[in-house]
């Protein structure tokens, strides 16, 4: 298996902070997202080998194993182990337990790949390295239960987004991470879901804010309002005499609860009473009347 050098597929120094590791990801991840470029392969491979370098990076742990021990930087624990080991049986049989000679990968071929390797030919099985990725969604996509088919190192994989799903939120998904080595267990996706923000509807938990306009006579002598909603559009009844900037709560026409089957938030409607424009003489005179009695 070849190195692969992540630093190299960010653009980027050994020496790079976290805070330029986390810059370059995120520049060169708008560049080669396969949403901006769906018929692109090399694009799509590129961006799964930024996704895989942050992944490595952007934690400190290990990118201290990755710093230290390379491509085999996931197997670092058990080289340790099987190192003070073999020197230990070198020892005792008389051997010269110094230097290794053929580096980390060489050693973990002996020791782990081969049937022919140091301590009988039993192989080692090691669980596959763990994925991210990020997800974007609507608010319109998070509100509804629907599917979506994700691409992620080349495989497409089909997912039940639920609904109520919060921004930042991560879920994992066993089994759908890099494959296992030597008969180990598939590692798991962990999936990050980014809602979008909306212009006209605001999130909050589970509870969403509208601002809805009304014009000045029926606030003042109150009726009907049809406002739209994300589930449909609603007859809201509005009061005689109704202030600039009152709120009415609609319960349970807010945001499902997630896994919460039937459950939701509630909707908080803030009116904006409108002052009309572009009065003819007449209706100037009656705004007159009407400030004198």
């Amino acid at each position: 298996m070849a190195f692969v050098d992540y630093y190299q597929i960010l653009g980027l120094e050994k020496t790079a902070s976290d805070k330029d590791i986390k810059n370059a990801y995120r520049k060169l991840a708008r560049k080669y997202h396969p949403d901006l470029n769906p018929d692109d392969k090399e694009a799509q491979k590129k961006f799964q080998e930024l996704n895989e370098a942050n992944e490595v990076l952007s934690d400190p742990e290990k990118r201290k194993k990755y710093d230290q021990y390379g491509k085999d930087w996931q197997h670092g624990e058990e080289y340790e182990r099987a190192r003070q080991s073999r020197g230990r049986a070198q020892q005792s049989a008389g051997w010269n337990a110094g230097d290794d000679g053929g580096g980390f990968s060489d050693f973990f071929e002996s020791m782990f790949g081969s049937s022919s390797g140091f301590g009988g030919g039993r192989q080692t099985r090691f669980r596959g390295q763990d994925y991210k990725a990020e997800v974007n969604l609507t608010l319109l996509e998070a509100y509804e239960t629907h599917k979506q088919t994700l691409n992620v190192n080349g495989k497409n994989i089909r997912i039940t987004v639920p609904a109520g799903i919060e921004n930042g939120q991560t879920i994992k998904i066993s089994g759908h991470g890099g494959p296992g080595s030597n008969g180990g267990p598939n590692g798991d996706l962990y999936l990050t879901f980014t809602v979008a923000n909306d212009d006209k509807f605001k999130r909050s938990g589970s509870d969403i804010h509208l601002k809805a306009d009304v014009d000045l006579y029926t606030a003042v002598l109150g009726g009907d309002l049809i406002i739209e909603t994300l589930s449909g559009k609603v007859k809201l009844s509005v009061q005689p005499e109704t202030q600039n900037g009152t709120a009415v709560r609609l319960k349970g026409k807010g945001f499902p609860v997630y896994k919460k089957e039937g459950s939701f938030g509630d909707l908080y409607v803030t009116f904006n009473v409108k002052i009309p424009t572009n009065l003819s003489d007449k209706q100037k005179e009656l705004f007159t009347e009407l400030s004198k009695s």
